[in-house]
């Protein structure tokens, strides 16, 4: 699989040790992940704007049920965000991992993101 193709971005969570085979870590959180010092993050790219806007976040409030939904809406704003090209560019260059804060390792916004640009 070449680096950079979709199939390539991978997913942490922020509270995890970084790892040689990250590639280029990118916070996709709108807020720092709470009690994390950015040193032990290791974050190379912090793009709070493709990150859901405010307004969605809170109505999503990680509640699973809202999950399909919280996709549907979250794609609509990602269509729109120019800070997805920029993490297209990127990702087309080189390893990616989408890093987030969130408990909830199958319903987050990292989750929905690297769906969003592998097309699903």
């Amino acid at each position: 699989m070449a680096a950079g193709s979709p199939q390539d971005i991978r997913i942490k969570r922020a509270y995890l040790a970084p790892a040689d085979d990250d590639g280029r870590r990118i916070l996709v959180d709108r807020l720092w992940p709470r009690g994390l010092a950015r040193a032990k993050a290791a974050i190379d790219l912090w793009l709070k704007d493709v990150a859901p806007s405010t307004e969605l976040r809170h109505w999503f409030g990680h509640d699973p049920a809202r999950w399909p939904e919280f996709r549907k809406r979250y794609a609509a704003e990602l269509a729109d965000n120019p800070a997805v090209a920029e993490l297209r560019e990127i990702a087309g260059r080189e390893r990616v991992t989408l890093v987030y804060a969130a408990h909830d390792e199958a319903h987050n916004n990292a989750v929905a993101l690297a769906a969003y640009l592998a097309g699903a």
